[in-house]
């Protein structure tokens, strides 16, 4: 698995996490390609900002002192939250193709379960008209899929609420976050 170099940071947490009686500073942040959710230390005198792209890679980094770990979803603040939603909006936008491709290319799970099929509000009724629509041509964008097949729950929005969930929530299994 390759290193992430950026995180976006979710919440800060100046005094540490509330009862837990460490008065240390920490950030909630997201990797930026693998979606991972890390608890970063800040460097001392930083103060980070919702939505700060800060460097986490190999190196001199100038904001955040170490990587705490992975941050637990039951640890994940109300802020953090709402922030992951405005970051998979944003995410969905910058990589519009690679989305779309999983369209195009999604696989059966299992004989039973199509990836498809794991996306809120959609069924096997439309994950078969899904397969049978990219076999003519494959889709392009989310408006290309919405115009050839109308009937469907909203494709972006679908993916945006499958992100969500699989960050704050656990899962079976992940489409998107590694």
């Amino acid at each position: 698995m390759e290193k992430e170099e950026y995180a976006i940071v979710l919440d800060y947490l100046p005094y540490g996490y509330p009862l837990e009686g460490k008065m240390m500073p920490i950030a909630q942040a997201i990797g930026v390609n693998s979606l991972i959710l890390l608890q970063l230390v800040p460097r001392k005198g930083i103060s980070l900002q919702q939505k700060e792209k800060v460097y986490i890679g190999e190196g001199k980094r100038d904001k955040i002192y170490y990587i705490l770990g992975r941050l637990p979803k039951e640890k994940l603040t109300e802020g953090a939250k709402m922030q992951i939603e405005d970051f998979a909006r944003g995410l969905l936008d910058e990589k519009e193709k690679e989305f779309v491709e999983f369209f195009n290319k999604s696989d059966a799970i299992n004989t039973r379960v199509h990836q498809i099929e794991l996306l809120p509000g959609f069924g096997k009724k439309h994950t078969t008209e899904i397969l049978k629509e990219r076999e003519e041509k494959p889709f392009e964008t989310f408006e290309d899929i919405k115009k050839r097949l109308p009937h469907l729950p909203d494709p972006k929005k679908a993916v945006e609420k499958r992100i969500i969930e699989e960050l704050t929530t656990a899962q079976r299994n992940n489409l998107f976050v590694k």
